[in-house]
């Protein structure tokens, strides 16, 4: 089984990226900033990372080198929502095999992490795309997130009155 270390703030994606990630034979364990991120590879010498460019008011791009340095075959992927073609090259250049824009779909990311060395565990579960009304509450999710739960700001952001936000705030996220 392959381990998976996840470092990303937003503790809802990172959640969803648990679920479908342990749904294809990854053993994940989950770091919500750069200091617990280390920690945890240095606990667990995972085989596989997904690390979010942005954590709380950070860049992430400070962590490849340590990371290399303590795991010099682990895969680190970049998953950003902030893409640029500058950070994708800084990332590649510092030493990460991958580098992602938010949202991704599942095979997308299996893809990513599956280099050449390395066989991912194929699962009869068939992964079916994002649905739209997923793709928007996590979007939601994160502009709220960026907002410190803001509703009224987030709101604004989006371009939608308040209280339909807070209508589809009350709904339960749509799987997958």
């Amino acid at each position: 089984m392959h381990k998976l270390l996840i470092i990303e703030d937003d503790t809802t994606l990172a959640n969803i990226l648990h679920r479908r990630m342990t749904q294809h034979g990854f053993e994940c364990v989950i770091a919500h900033d750069a200091s617990q991120g280390l920690l945890l590879a240095r606990l667990h010498l995972p085989s596989h990372i997904l690390l979010d460019m942005k954590l709380e008011h950070s860049n992430s791009l400070n962590l490849v080198n340590p990371l290399r340095q303590l795991l010099p075959k682990s895969t680190i992927v970049f998953l950003t929502g902030y893409a640029s073609i500058a950070t994708a090259v800084e990332a590649i250049r510092l030493g990460a095999d991958n580098y992602l824009s938010k949202p991704v779909d599942t095979q997308t990311l299996l893809k990513a992490l599956a280099k050449q060395q390395y066989e991912i565990d194929q699962n009869p579960i068939v992964d079916q795309p994002i649905s739209p009304k997923r793709l928007e509450w996590e979007h939601i999710q994160q502009v709220l997130n960026a907002n410190n739960g803001n509703v009224s700001q987030t709101a604004r952001q989006l371009g939608m009155h308040r209280r339909t936000l807070q209508r589809k705030l009350l709904k339960k996220p749509v799987n997958q």
